[in-house]
């Protein structure tokens, strides 16, 4: 795996180069259990679900009457972290920059970020090994 040094970004600097003697001390990375249930809820979401709809889309919602549900959530936090675990459960870890950048914005930390894809790439490597291992009957 490839180092990149994110200190010149003055967006990332404050989570990823964050050293001195405060940061022995720092709490280790957690997320609460709502947090947790966004990351899982969010592995049925598609990557169409990021998307804003269309013009058209909402034209025609409004000729047919089907109001289409929106999958955003409420609470920008919330959403940011959703947007981010729906990119890492198709993308893995080419997520896209800007993505990374609004996750920390939002108030996570670089720990947070690694705890979610570490979780999320553990899941995944078991949906695939019980895929292999399933007998066709």
């Amino acid at each position: 795996m490839a180092y990149v040094d994110f200190s010149g970004d003055p967006v990332l600097a404050a989570y990823c180069g964050a050293g001195g003697p405060d940061a022995a001390a720092a709490e280790p990375a957690a997320l609460s259990a709502l947090e947790w249930s966004v990351v899982a809820l969010a592995q049925r979401d598609r990557l169409s679900s990021l998307d804003q709809p269309g013009r058209l889309a909402l034209a025609l919602g409004k000729v047919f009457g089907t109001p289409r549900r929106s999958p955003h959530l409420a609470d920008p936090r919330l959403e940011a972290l959703r947007r981010m675990a729906v990119l890492s459960w198709h993308r893995g870890f080419a997520v896209p920059a800007h993505e990374v950048k609004a996750f920390f914005r939002a108030g996570f930390s670089g720990d947070q970020y690694e705890l979610m894809l570490a979780s999320i790439g553990a899941a995944r490597s078991r949906m695939g090994a019980s895929r292999l291992h399933k007998s066709p009957n």
